[in-house]
């Protein structure tokens, strides 16, 4: 418990809290390179991965749930020693310290279950909160990708590979 903050595996129950904000992130089209009209059995396929795959969430004193991460191998074979995660905060809940606590609690985990590594595949660069979140927490950007992604405000914009040994 970080505060009345707690970060646990996250359950099917919690389902029916994280899809609405999930839905609006992912809509919006600004920081997730998923399909902006994904529905709703795809996303929770998605963020609900198999073993070795974990999801979490952030829950405050009375339950209610402020984001979500997942997080899994990148990669399978030689190079599955390397971990990735995406990360979704409510943004009813911003400012409260959920994606600081969930990107520590992921990179610790990772870091538990054997991972030497972690990347992060696809951080908009437009999204500067959360690339000086990850690097307040020991990621670096190792590469950006030139107009790799396409924001509905800004147009064109690079995607960051970030990076940090664990």
């Amino acid at each position: 418990m970080l505060g009345r903050m707690l970060i646990r595996d996250a359950a099917e129950r919690d389902w029916a809290a994280i899809w609405p904000f999930m839905r609006r992130i992912v809509a919006a089209g600004e920081t997730f390179s998923w399909d902006r009209d994904i529905d709703e059995a795809a996303a929770k396929q998605r963020w609900f991965a198999a073993p070795p795959g974990r999801t979490f969430v952030a829950v405050d004193g009375d339950g209610t749930v402020l984001g979500t991460a997942v997080s899994g191998p990148n990669h399978e074979g030689p190079a599955s020693h390397v971990a990735t995660a995406s990360f979704m905060v409510d943004p009813d809940h911003f400012g409260r310290g959920a994606g600081r606590a969930l990107g520590s609690h992921v990179l610790d985990q990772a870091k538990a279950d054997g991972f030497r590594a972690m990347q992060f595949n696809a951080v908009v660069e437009t999204n500067v909160r959360a690339v000086a979140l990850w690097q307040s927490l020991g990621m670096e950007v190792v590469a950006t990708l030139p107009e790799a992604f396409r924001h509905p405000s800004e147009g064109y914009v690079g995607l960051h590979v970030m990076y940090r040994l664990l």
